[in-house]
């Protein structure tokens, strides 16, 4: 009995731990955890996942026209024979007879070109298939990414609003304390409530910018997405390796996902073309069938009045060459032909536009790191200009307004430091999806930067 108690505490011990342990994971709210969360539940990552596994079944497909084709089937047939009757002027009634039974056939390729060049075309089919899924894999990252530090920037105003809100407050108070004993005139309180107001219609601006930002991001998890873990105070944020656009632009034009799709499009067409071409080649094939046929219900086996089977079978060599098809290969031809080079200007395009994204990204993150040291230090003096102000205010050189100005002017540069350094990571993660290096350890490494 004792055993038996202690089994069962065991089994309860482990149950509120296996309990905690899905609690705390279902807790995690940053953005790996978000990312998981969307990478179960995005309906575009899904979709874009199951293309892959259609397109997958191609090579399969393909290869089953190089193949043997078997075939099983069963006939009944109603059968008369009209044969003339010796003498010519005898009487005769045609003999008639029921037949029925299976067949087997048996039918494979020897020399079919087209089917190889089928193949070929399968198998660089499912390569950019893989390359448009690596592509969806790294926009959900993008969207995921982009969707999380929205919802931080739009908590980020609020969270100032708020502050500078209270802090108006705060000051209008202490105006109106100050005109009632008379050391200050009606206007610094008539300018700390225009203040006031305004930041009130601010705030309802911010709140209803934040519940649109949080619906964004719950269409990617399908759930709530509750607090978010936000970026710490001062992050280490670095350059990219190697910290040279054109070198990022030359990665992009050869490993982005869209050129890989956009390479494999290209030789498909290529090969389309070869495939037209070869329908003016012979076809060879071996065949074989069997069937077996019975025979009754009339004249049958040298029309004979009786009933018997009929076992029979073939094989051989089937050669078709195709002499005349109305002007349809030569169409085909140059439809394909047409197909190709318009692949290869697509190709071209997928470059170009890959570069363009890699220079373009490679510049947010190099002017997006002068930017946040530049706010950095525009901090440190709205906060050192803040005091000044206050100290001026309260020695009678400085008014009100001056020190409604210096709030707002700190409050906005701590949020537009906020909001760089998110676009910061943001524009790095664009610049590896470009250059088609961007993975799960991206993601991991921003993790790591946020406050747990």
């Amino acid at each position: 009995m004792h055993l038996k108690k202690q089994l069962a505490a065991a089994v309860a011990c482990a149950v509120m731990i296996s309990g905690g342990a899905a609690l705390a994971q279902g807790n995690k709210n940053d953005l790996l955890g978000i990312y998981r969360d969307a990478l179960a539940n995005d309906a575009v990552y899904a979709s874009a996942r199951f293309a892959r596994q259609a397109a997958a079944e191609r090579t399969p497909q393909a290869r089953s026209a190089l193949l043997p084709n078997v075939s099983a089937g069963y006939g009944l047939n109603d059968n008369y024979a009209d044969l003339k009757p010796i003498p010519p002027t005898a009487v005769h009634t045609p003999p008639t007879w029921w037949s029925w039974g299976p067949s087997l056939t048996m039918t494979m390729p020897i020399y079919r070109p087209q089917n190889w060049d089928a193949l070929d075309q399968a198998k660089l089919f499912v390569t950019g298939a893989d390359a448009q899924f690596a592509g969806a894999r790294q926009d959900l990252i993008l969207r995921v990414s982009q969707a999380y530090f929205d919802v931080l920037s739009a908590e980020d105003t609020l969270n100032a609003v708020l502050a500078l809100k209270q802090a108006t407050s705060e000051n209008l108070a202490q105006a109106k304390r100050e005109f009632e004993v008379g050391t200050k005139t009606i206007v610094d309180t008539t300018e700390a409530q225009a203040r006031f107001d305004q930041i009130v219609a601010q705030e309802q601006v911010a709140r209803g910018q934040l519940i649109v930002l949080r619906s964004a991001l719950r269409v990617l998890i399908g759930r709530e997405a509750g607090e978010l873990a936000p970026l710490r105070d001062a992050p280490q944020l670095q350059l990219p390796d190697p910290s040279d656009v054109d070198a990022w632009a030359r990665r992009a034009e050869d490993a982005n996902p869209n050129v890989t799709a956009a390479i494999a499009s290209s030789q498909i067409a290529q090969i389309d073309t070869k495939r037209n071409r070869d329908a003016y080649l012979p076809t060879v094939d071996f065949v074989a069938s069997a069937n077996r046929t019975h025979y009754g219900g009339g004249s049958n086996c040298a029309f004979q009045d009786r009933s018997c089977n009929l076992t029979f079978g073939t094989i051989g060599v089937q050669l078709n060459v195709p002499i005349y098809t109305g002007g349809l290969i030569q169409s085909r031809v140059r439809e394909a032909l047409s197909n190709e080079e318009r692949s290869r200007f697509d190709l071209e395009s997928a470059r170009r536009n890959a570069g363009q994204a890699a220079r373009q990204a490679y510049t947010g993150v190099d002017y997006g790191l002068t930017q946040v040291r530049a706010l950095e230090s525009a901090e440190v003096s709205a906060k050192s200009q803040l005091d000044s102000t206050r100290l001026g205010y309260q020695v009678g050189v400085r008014i009100n307004l001056d020190v409604l100005n210096a709030n707002t002017q700190l409050y906005t540069t701590q949020r537009d430091l906020k909001k760089a350094r998110y676009d910061f990571l943001v524009s790095g993660l664009r610049l590896k999806s470009a250059a088609g290096s961007l993975d799960d350890a991206d993601v991991e490494a921003i993790n790591s930067l946020l406050v747990h």
